[in-house]
């Protein structure tokens, strides 16, 4: 992917006279300092120094992946609504790793982990109708809640694409406790939505661990004669 040089000497003149140029077509380099996932939006720290530029997440082209905090990128700039200034026509930039730079997490490590749970689950559940205390109509309240958490999901994609009104973490978090967590589980790795955001992977995990003891603690005979030894 190819960059347009710009001149350092008509970088710093138009840093002197107060910021980029907006609307000329030159490309800048920069990196990603904030970016808050919720809202699709950030800001871009200039390379060559200067104010810090807002950029929204419809100017990364798509496939690009969630932005990172960090990324180097090459960006034009435009002026915005408002009159300020704004990164536009995003590119990330390829950036040599020494001997001692690790390579990057890849992003889709956290999705490999929870379909192989759900593939677990899906293939004990057989095991459990021939072997175990099986709960009526289970199959049904957990497809039906996976239908519509995936549903959620997929509404508070398009919403955070469009800068738009976001379904509440805490929602997303309690439908997946409520059985709705393989519905969650397939809306990720669809949509590649709340993969990266650390705090909301840790309850994303809780609440499967906790929704799937339940589960097995109704269903499994081991679990469920416990209780029973101790009373004797």
């Amino acid at each position: 992917m190819s960059v347009q040089t710009v001149h350092p000497a008509s970088c710093w003149v138009s840093f002197f006279l107060g910021g980029m140029d907006a609307g000329t077509g030159m490309r800048f380099q920069g990196k990603i300092s904030k970016w808050n996932d919720e809202r699709g939006f950030g800001f871009i720290e200039p390379a060559k120094g200067g104010q810090e530029l807002f950029v929204h997440i419809k100017a990364f082209a798509p496939g690009l992946g969630r932005p990172q905090v960090g990324a180097m990128v090459s960006f034009e700039v435009e002026p915005a609504q408002d009159g300020k200034k704004r990164a536009v026509r995003i590119e990330p930039m390829t950036v040599s790793r020494g001997r001692g730079n690790k390579p990057p997490v890849r992003q889709k490590s956290w999705n490999r982990a929870s379909l192989s749970v759900l593939g677990v689950f899906v293939l004990s559940y057989p095991l459990i109708l021939l072997f175990g205390r099986p709960l009526p109509y289970a199959w049904a309240a957990y497809l039906g809640m996976s239908v519509v958490t995936f549903g959620f999901y997929w509404v508070d994609k398009r919403a955070a694409e469009a800068n738009a009104w976001r379904i509440s973490e805490s929602t997303l978090i309690t439908l997946g406790a409520l059985c709705g967590w393989p519905g969650a589980v397939v809306g990720q790795h669809v949509f590649q939505h709340k993969t990266i955001k650390e705090s909301f992977r840790i309850q994303h995990w809780v609440s499967v661990i906790f929704n799937l003891l339940c589960f097995y603690a109704l269903t499994t005979p081991l679990l469920t004669s416990i209780p029973q030894r101790w009373l004797r």
